[in-house]
């Protein structure tokens, strides 16, 4: 199973959970403070899923590390490049 089916079987499974518990189609009641709570849930935790990936791009962006091999190959590839097109005629 892909992870894209990983993710769909478990909002699924959550939504399915949610839908029983605070909607009732199946006449389970619970206490109105029970369902105060359970109605914005989905939206709560949307909240924190995005908060969660804004901090896990940011530390990732922060921590991501230099790659000076392949800087150094990159300009190495760059000088030949320059090099061809001059013998060829180009001048920069």
């Amino acid at each position: 199973m892909t992870k894209l089916g990983q993710w769909l079987c478990g909002f699924a499974l959550l939504g399915s959970a949610w839908v029983a518990l605070a909607l009732a189609p199946l006449g389970l009641w619970l206490p109105v403070s029970y369902r105060q709570a359970l109605l914005p849930l989905p939206v709560y935790l949307l909240v924190v899923f995005g908060c969660y990936s804004l901090a896990t791009v940011g530390y990732r962006l922060a921590t991501f590390n230099d790659c000076e091999e392949a800087a150094a190959e990159l300009q190495e590839h760059i000088r030949a490049a320059r090099e061809d097109l001059g013998r060829r005629g180009l001048h920069f």
